[in-house]
């Protein structure tokens, strides 16, 4: 489904993400773990076109899209989320789910009109996730769990190929993280295929079929779980601070 080709990414000097090289298979969730600075969202930001590689390429079902406009690889089949949600505050839960289907332009996302079978399939998502009745609420006014969940099924508008998850669990209860599992099981079992960034390691490991790791933006393992967590260099780099403040937690 997605395939990085030898990307870097260079800021002041420093090399976020550095000659790396992943393989992303359809149908599968995947997950994208490693230390904080070791590249995860650059490389989320290089797929989406909201940074450029400085090398190397990237082809989603064997289009190479490195380069283009984070409008043209949205209409491409990738929908993405981010770890602070990017949503219209001072608009409606219904707007919001609305805006990122249309053409973008100004225009567009300054008008207020819904057309039926828009509202249609807003509704079904939102009743998806229990949240139907908070359709003319200003999405200022949600905690930040059902934000995050309002994003997560406003990406699902456009019916992507490919879903980017951003730490879809970061900052929110453990109920909310259940129901988010749950949703992404549910879609992957419907031949939906994701990436996600996630420092939750049980999250990780229970969901994730297979798992990339990166350390100072190079790819060091990856494998099935079981293989990732048994991995010398994981230990090292990762997870084994990650499984002494799960332990704690």
């Amino acid at each position: 489904m997605l395939i990085t080709e030898n990307i870097t990414k260079t800021f002041g000097g420093i090399k976020a993400v550095d000659d790396c090289s992943i393989k992303v298979a359809q149908g599968l969730i995947t997950g994208l773990i490693g230390p904080n600075g070791s590249g995860k969202t650059t490389l989320f930001n290089m797929v989406t076109g909201l940074y450029k590689p400085d090398a190397g390429k990237i082809s989603l079902k064997g289009n190479q899209i490195q380069g283009l406009k984070p409008s043209k690889i949205y209409h491409q089949g990738i929908g993405r989320t981010f770890q602070i949600t990017r949503l219209f505050w001072k608009m409606t839960v219904l707007e919001n789910m609305i805006v990122p289907v249309r053409q973008i332009g100004w225009q567009t996302l300054l008008s207020r009109g819904v057309k039926k079978h828009e509202e249609e399939q807003a509704m079904e998502l939102l009743h998806w996730v229990g949240l139907s009745q908070y359709r003319d609420e200003e999405v200022r006014k949600l905690s930040f769990g059902q934000q995050k969940l309002i994003e997560f099924v406003a990406v699902l508008m456009s019916d992507p190929d490919l879903i980017l998850l951003d730490e879809p669990a970061g900052g929110v209860n453990p109920v909310m993280i259940e129901k988010m599992m749950e949703m992404v099981d549910d879609l992957n079992s419907k031949g939906k295929t994701f990436l996600l960034v996630e420092h939750n390691m049980r999250l990780v490991m229970e969901l994730c079929q297979h798992i990339i790791v990166l350390d100072h933006g190079q790819k060091i393992a990856e494998g099935v779980p079981s293989e990732v967590q048994n991995n010398p260099l994981v230990l090292e780099a990762y997870l084994g601070s990650t499984q002494n403040a799960n332990a704690s937690a």
